[in-house]
């Protein structure tokens, strides 16, 4: 895994002098409309486009007006983060492949931050087994911390290097790798530690797998 921080840094101090000096009002910037990056170190990825619309309740509209992702349950420092508090955390980018129970998978590169690095701001507790994900429409999964930890889960908010779409879980996403897609759990807004291993998500509740594992059945035995 390649580290992916990037920093920008734009300086317009000379061209602003010179649009002094002239009369001019300036250089305006404009943004143009980022392109998919649909091959990576030679590797061919999947387009954004390449899903199919199973959420529970339909696809979410996120105001980042007033979103907030929560770190909250068994941790001594609870965070309530917006947008780009969030992002103010290291980048990190890889390429990796949902498998869908439904016979699908799609080919990604994910760019977003280490959900351990929020685990370690909010001093995640001893006593703290799994972390549960809740979403905006209500629905919910779960992930062992050691997993989280030893893979270097993404929370991501790219996709084949353009920001996600609503469709696909903005404000962001779990990149569950390994996992059946149901643990890919799309539009979080809150990580909430438990003491609890036996803790059912959605579908975990309705007779599938509880540990997600892609490489074994999908139903609970």
């Amino acid at each position: 895994m390649k580290h992916a921080k990037r920093t920008a840094i734009i300086c317009l101090a000379a061209a602003g002098l010179l649009a002094a000096c002239s009369g001019s009002s300036g250089p305006t910037i404009q943004a143009l409309q980022t392109v998919e990056i649909r091959q990576y170190q030679g590797e061919n990825l999947s387009s954004i486009g390449d899903f199919r619309e199973n959420s529970i309740n339909g696809p979410q509209t996120v105001s980042l007006d007033t979103y907030r992702l929560k770190v909250s349950g068994l941790v001594d420092n609870p965070l309530t983060l917006t947008y780009d508090q969030v992002l103010s955390h290291d980048k990190y980018s890889k390429v990796v492949t949902l498998h869908c129970v439904e016979g699908w998978d799609v080919t990604i590169l994910w760019e977003g931050i280490l959900i351990d690095d929020l685990l370690k701001d909010a001093k995640a507790q001893p006593a703290a087994v799994i972390a549960i994900f809740h979403a905006v429409d209500g629905y919910t999964s779960s992930l062992t911390l050691d997993y989280l930890r030893q893979n270097k889960i993404l929370l991501a908010n790219k996709m084949n290097g353009v920001v996600m779409p609503a469709e696909r879980g903005f404000p962001f996403m779990v990149v569950a790798e390994a996992k059946w897609g149901y643990k890919w759990v799309k539009w979080v807004d809150e990580i909430r530690l438990s003491d609890d291993p036996n803790y059912r998500g959605y579908w975990e509740s309705n007779g599938y797998s509880n540990n997600g594992d892609q490489s074994g059945s999908m139903f609970a035995p």
